[in-house]
């Protein structure tokens, strides 16, 4: 029962989250643009950290670091258009 309900938890946060992009990538295109373009960097780093088995110095996971930083710099780049118009 416990996996069930975590299970059905995450599933709703997820659609809830997905929404809330949605709405994002219609008020805001470019930030959202660029939201994608840095998942698909941050999956990129992923590749290469596989390919090299981690042995890159702690370097590109301070990037990924730092890319997920970015995303959330984008975030409220947008929240705060949204509250104080564009």
């Amino acid at each position: 029962m416990k996996t069930r309900n975590l299970m059905l938890g995450s599933f709703l946060c997820l659609v809830l989250l997905t929404s809330g992009v949605t709405i994002a990538q219609e008020r805001h295109p470019n930030l959202a643009a660029a939201q994608h373009l840095i998942d698909d960097a941050i999956a990129k780093i992923d590749t290469a950290q596989g390919d090299n088995k981690d042995r890159l110095g702690g370097h590109a996971q301070r990037a990924k670091d730092l890319l997920q930083q970015a995303k959330g710099e984008l975030r409220a780049a947008a929240e705060y258009a949204d509250h104080h118009g564009r």
